[in-house]
This record gives structure tokens, C-alpha cells and sequence, in this order.
């Protein structure tokens, strides 16, 4: 709806992981390179963990875009599943043909061969687990077994598990310490800083193809920043908000009053300054953005 105006091609802002913007700042930028080196070394498991909404998925998605074809990678976004459904997801990432009704013994065979005829040809398996900290603990059990399948020089399959804190506490229980011994590469990844949200904000918005001065004041980045601590998903929900707020105002440039509203349209703003002194009630951006879909409409009549 505002594409137009300002000059875009995408929108800038989206929630949905998409890796042609992802962000290379000093967190996300760290956080990839510890996962290529760890996974060139081979070792079997690698832990990122970091709060709801700071780029794990994202992270993910360029981790696995970012390996060469010597490769191969499986992906399991929802492992909230028993042992043997775990297997079989696995299997399935694999491409491997199951009978019917197979059994555990059979299952486990197949993946095993499967791993060892990928390694005869000079692939890598990497098996990145998203949401890890829904896995039951019999699940993770079930992990740390496979990581035990090798050649004479290296693991069959290296497993990356990406999960919010609640996953370090998980691995703190006695009955998975053989696993949490296993991580020898981890990292936790943050929210943005006061400094990188600036440069976040004009890397998104190029990538969408704005090629103006600044959209953003400076003031709104400073009210952005406070009212999402930093947090990407956050900031890209807030964001995209002002821009419909600047867009309803037939203004070019964010200003901090859009910021203020937008935060008071959005439950899970960190501050609550933005909702003193304003006579508007909640629902102000979708009235706005109403108003801003009918000039729209008007305009291309």
C-alpha cells in the first residue's frame, strides 16, 4: 500500500524470514561465522540460542543458503516429536524410501547407510533443528545416538540446534549432560544495539529498493530503539506500522510521533512512554491505515 509513495519495491519490513535481508551486524554477522567454522570442523553439535524474535530463523535460513554443495543440509522446524517421528522427519530431509510399518531397527539402518553413502561421495549432513528448545528430552537422547554414527575421520551428521534460553536450561538436567558435553561450538544471539538499529533500519529499506534521504528520522530511530529494546521482529513490526502512519500523513519521512503511536498499537513494545499524553485510542494505525488504503484506491482510479 505504501510501496508507492515511497519508492519501494518489497516491503521493507516483513516478520517472514527472508535471507535476501539479512543483516551481516556484529551479532548475526558472528553468529554465522561460528556456525561455517564449526561445521567445516566437523564437530557434532553446535547450540544458538537467543530471546523470541531475534533472528534465529533468519539466521538459519542463511546459514544453510550459505553452504556449498560439498553440503548436505536437513532442516526440521517444528521438533516438538517423539524419537521415532523425529527419525522419520530425519529420514524424510534425507530422501530416503521407508517401507511401510518399518521398524526402529530398520529405520535407524536406513539413515545410517544413507549418512555413509553421502560420505563416500564427499558430503557433509547437516541437520539444523529449529524451536530446539520444544524437544523432548527422549528426542535429544535419540540425537546424541546418531551424532555417535562416524567413519575413522569425522562424524556422519552434525546437528545445530537453534532455541530460545529455555533450551540452555534443558541441557542442564543430568539425564542429557552426555549431550550438553557434545556442544563445543555455541553462541548467543542478541538484540541489536542502539548503534546497529540505524544501519539495520537503511539496510532493509535498500534492499526493498528506497534510494531516497533519510526515511527515519533521527528521533525515530531514538523512540524505536526504546520501544523495542532491539528486538528485529519487533523493530520490523513497529517499523512497517510508522511507515503506514507517514504514508496516511502524505509525509516521506518517519517522524518520532509515528513511532509513539505505532508502539501504542503494538502489545509487545517494551516501554510504556508512548502511552502518556496521547488522546488517541488503541486501533489509531489501522484507522490510519484505512484512511491510507482509500487515497490509494482514489489515486489509481
Amino acid at each position: 500500500m505504501y510501496k508507492l509513495h515511497f519508492g519501494l519495491r518489497d516491503t521493507p519490513f516483513g516478520i517472514t524470514p527472508d535471507t535476501s535481508f539479512f543483516f551481516t551486524g556484529v551479532g548475526s554477522q558472528e553468529a554465522l561465522n561460528t556456525l561455517l567454522v564449526a561445521v567445516k570442523t566437523g564437530e557434532g553439535f553446535i547450540k544458538i540460542t537467543g530471546e523470541v524474535g531475534t533472528g534465529k530463523t533468519l539466521l538459519c535460513r542463511k546459514f544453510m543458503a550459505t553452504l556449498d554443495d560439498s553440503f548436505v543440509t536437513a532442516y526440521i522446524p517444528n521438533p516438538y516429536l517423539e524419537p521415532r517421528t523425529l527419525m522419520l522427519a530425519l529420514a524424510d530431509e534425507l530422501g530416503i524410501t521407508l517401507e511401510k510399518d518399518v521398524d526402529q531397527h530398520q529405520l535407524m539402518k536406513a539413515i545410517n547407510h544413507r549418512l555413509l553413502m553421502l560420505a563416500h561421495d564427499g558430503k557433509q549432513v547437516v541437520l539444523c533443528i529449529d524451536e530446539a528448545q520444544a524437544i523432548p528430552i527422549e528426542s535429544l537422547e535419540a540425537l546424541r545416538l546418531l551424532t555417535n554414527l562416524e567413519t575413522e575421520k569425522r562424524k556422519l551428521l552434525q546437528i545445530v540446534l537453534f532455541g530460545q534460553p529455555e533450551l540452555n536450561r534443558t541441557l542442564q538436567q543430568d539425564s542429557i549432560r552426555q549431550l550438553a558435553q557434545r556442544i563445543s561450538f555455541h553462541y548467543d544471539l542478541g538484540p541489536l544495539s542502539r548503534a546497529d538499529l540505524d544501519i539495520y533500519l537503511m539496510h532493509r529499506l535498500r534492499v526493498a529498493g528506497y534510494t531516497g534521504p533519510r526515511l527515519f528520522s533521527r528521533r525515530a530511530v531514538r523512540l524505536l530503539y526504546d520501544a523495542s529494546g532491539g528486538i528485529p521482529r519487533l523493530v520490523n513490526m513497529l517499523a512497517h506500522k510508522t511507515l503506514m502512519l507517514a504514508y496516511g500523513r502524505g509525509k516521506k519521512q518517519v517522524a518520532g510521533a509515528d513511532v509513539r503511536l505505532a508502539a501504542r498499537d503494538t502489545a509487545a513494545s517494551k516501554k510504556r512512554w508512548w502511552a502518556i499524553g496521547l488522546p488517541l485510542l488503541g486501533g489509531v494505525v489501522l484507522a490510519i491505515a484505512c484512511c491510507a488504503a482509500w487515497m490509494y484506491f482514489q489515486r489509481i482510479k
